[in-house]
């Protein structure tokens, strides 16, 4: 179902994951384990289409993650540490936002 051949991230010049390769079969549950910024954040990111990679590749569920990052989306749940929301909203407004971002 996740499929993760030699991702790469750089930020600048500084490296965030190198050649990361790895397959979670479909009903497998796993678990990204390492020490602080061993990259674990950054392939998350990159797999759940927040954060592009520089190079590499990576389906979720047959779905690129660079060509069809909204059928991915629809896929995958992701609640990071320092979740991307608007503050000022309540629940119901932002998935409503959410909804009408995602259906135009």
């Amino acid at each position: 179902m996740i499929k993760v051949r030699n991702l790469t991230k750089y930020y600048g010049g500084a490296l965030g994951i190198e050649d990361v390769s790895f397959t979670v079969k479909t009903g497998e549950i796993v678990g990204l384990l390492g020490p602080n910024a061993a990259g674990k954040t950054t392939t998350m990111r990159i797999l759940t289409c927040f954060l592009p990679a520089t190079s590499g590749e990576a389906t979720i569920a047959g779905h690129d993650v660079f060509n069809e990052s909204l059928k991915v989306r629809r896929r995958v749940g992701y609640l990071p540490e320092n979740v991307p929301l608007y503050n000022d909203m309540r629940v119901n407004e932002y998935l409503s936002y959410v909804d009408d971002e995602t259906n135009s």
